[in-house]
């Protein structure tokens, strides 16, 4: 049957089993919409295509599967660049359909014409253009396969608009049935013999492909053998935190006594990391020259091992597929259990909080939230200082319960809650933000009330970039320049778009402003006002000045 481009491309990513797009329209893809018409499809739409770019991720990292994004030609594929490069660093599939000129107007700098395939080149792992309408299945089925597979991530797909508008007489390719991940017994063998020789063992996880089994086989791994296991940065809920042999993350605002514990390790085990310089602070804990531990590096990309650190072994398998196998295996009797029960007591002792300045305190508040929402909570954030009181004060109790960007991208948090509200409506969905990350994609909050989703905002308002403000007073102290931030009351903000708003001024205050937003049954913002002080959770502004005056002296 004869079916114009839009509709060949709607009917294949039916057959990939896709059940919702994201995206802002455009006329350079208009068959396409019209192809969504008839496909059962729910195409979610957004205000701007950074945001609709994080939404798709954000349904990537929760399903495992593609998250899939239309966008028009020129400003619109370069606003949807954000989220492609958060999709790249965090290991997460995607693919992206992008409107594209008319073939015959190429090279003329035509309206929004873009070279594709050079601007996204770096940012994705396959950027292409499709000239014939009858390679449509072709094109977008290897897309599917090629963003899934090894190590994911975002793959482009251009669609010229006469390309997409002409009909072609084309069969739909059926969707791959990729084979389950061989694990050998000499891989297993190899990781067990490096245990066998390590007096001071830590597990190190992160990366794609994990699931709720993995976490579990994990579990059952660090158990059988007695391991700390540590998560790289923004992947606490691979392990329930609860567990005794979580030792808590690497990352941005780490405990620095697991930070030294990763300089003393002599054998680090590295399952799904990618062991960057965010997890070894700047490269400093783990010297790719001279590393000073044997690291045992499993990760389903060859071509990742022995990019940065030599391995001994590199293991080409995807994390957990060997972990299913290592869960059952037999092996050295530990002879760390005192390394072990040492870095879980670092870890615990990190949970106490230190109190911070004011009548609204972020530790307080986290760890509210940490005893009282359910189990399955989503918590989603983006980047900003306030984001190191939830590393460092959240239990994360099970997996999939965390979204937040490895990449450090400012304004994902909100997105990927809308994303993880429409997903899993029945679950709670709270995004803790930033006054400065929030704004950057707060307008999305008519998408959320649109289509239904209903999530929790809880905006830290400081009034600043406190990151920023943070690096500043350690290196130019005193000297305030473009931190300083003008807010909306975000409360009458949230109830202007119809949904709900609240605004606390003291920690008494929260639950029961928690309560009200969580039940209102539409999208909810509680804005916190913090005290200007309450910079980080180790110092105050005034400290952190003093700190970069004494540097300076």
């Amino acid at each position: 049957m004869a079916r114009h481009g839009g509709q060949i491309l709607a009917d294949q990513l039916v057959v990939e089993g896709v059940k919702r797009v994201f995206s802002v329209p455009g006329e350079s893809f208009l068959a396409a919409l019209d192809g969504l018409y008839d496909a059962g499809i729910a195409n979610i739409v957004c205000r701007q295509e950074g945001g609709a770019a994080m939404m798709a991720e954000a349904y990537g990292k929760l399903t495992g599967e593609p998250g899939v994004l239309f966008v028009t030609r020129g400003p619109g594929a370069t606003n949807a660049s954000s989220g492609l490069h958060v999709a790249k660093q965090d290991s997460t599939p995607m693919v992206v359909f992008v409107g594209q000129i008319a073939r015959g107007h190429r090279d003329r700098e035509a309206f929004q014409e873009v070279d594709y395939r050079a601007f996204f080149g770096p940012l994705v792992k396959w950027a292409a253009e499709v000239d014939q309408t009858e390679r449509l299945p072709e094109y977008i089925s290897r897309a599917f396969d090629v963003a899934r597979s090894g190590r994911p991530g975002p793959v482009v797909l251009a669609l010229p608009e006469d390309m997409l508008s002409a009909v072609a007489e084309v069969e739909n390719r059926a969707a791959a049935t990729p084979a389950p991940a061989a694990v050998s017994g000499a891989q297993v063998q190899a990781v067990l013999d490096a245990l066998e020789g390590a007096e001071r063992p830590l597990v190190v996880v992160g990366g794609p492909g994990w699931s709720a089994q993995a976490a579990a086989d994990l579990a059952t791994f660090a158990g059988r053998f007695d391991l700390p296991v540590a998560v790289s940065f923004r992947r606490q809920d691979y392990m329930d935190n609860r567990l005794p042999h979580y030792v808590g993350d690497l990352g941005v605002g780490m405990n620095p006594k697991l930070g030294a514990r990763l300089r003393q390790a002599d054998l680090v085990l590295a399952l799904g990391t990618r062991l960057g310089d965010t997890l070894t602070n700047g490269y400093e804990l783990l010297d790719p020259a001279a590393p000073g531990t044997r690291i045992v590096h499993v990760y389903p990309d060859q071509g990742e091992l022995g990019r940065v650190y030599r391995p001994d072994p590199g293991i080409a398998v995807g994390a957990p597929a060997l972990l299913a196998a290592l869960a059952g295996a037999e092996g050295p009797a530990p002879r760390w259990s005192d390394w072990t029960r040492a870095a879980r007591t670092d870890y615990v002792a990190w949970q106490t909080p230190r109190e911070t300045p004011g009548a609204v305190k972020m530790e307080n508040v986290v760890r509210w939230l940490s005893a009282h929402l359910p189990e399955d909570a989503i918590v989603t954030n983006g980047a900003g200082n306030y984001a190191a009181w939830l590393h460092r004060y959240f239990t994360y109790k099970g997996y999939r319960s965390q979204l937040a960007p490895t990449s450090g991208s400012m304004g994902y948090g909100f997105p990927a809650a809308i994303s993880a509200s429409l997903e899993h409506p029945d679950r709670t969905v709270v995004c803790m933000a930033g006054d400065g990350c929030f704004q950057m994609t707060l307008n999305e909050f008519s998408t959320a009330m649109q289509h239904g989703a209903k999530p929790v905002v809880i905006v830290a308002n400081n009034g600043r970039y406190g990151t920023i403000r943070m690096h500043q007073e350690r290196n130019y102290p005193g000297r305030v320049s473009g931190t300083d931030l003008a807010n909306p009351d975000y409360a009458a903000l949230a109830r202007a778009y119809g949904g709900h708003g609240e605004l606390v001024e003291r920690d008494a205050e929260f639950p029961a402003a928690f309560a009200r937003a969580a039940a209102a049954g539409v999208p909810a913002v509680i804005e916190l006002r913090l005290d200007p002080q309450a910079l980080s959770t180790a110092l105050t502004l005034d400290e952190t000045r003093a700190a970069g005056q004494a540097k300076a002296r």
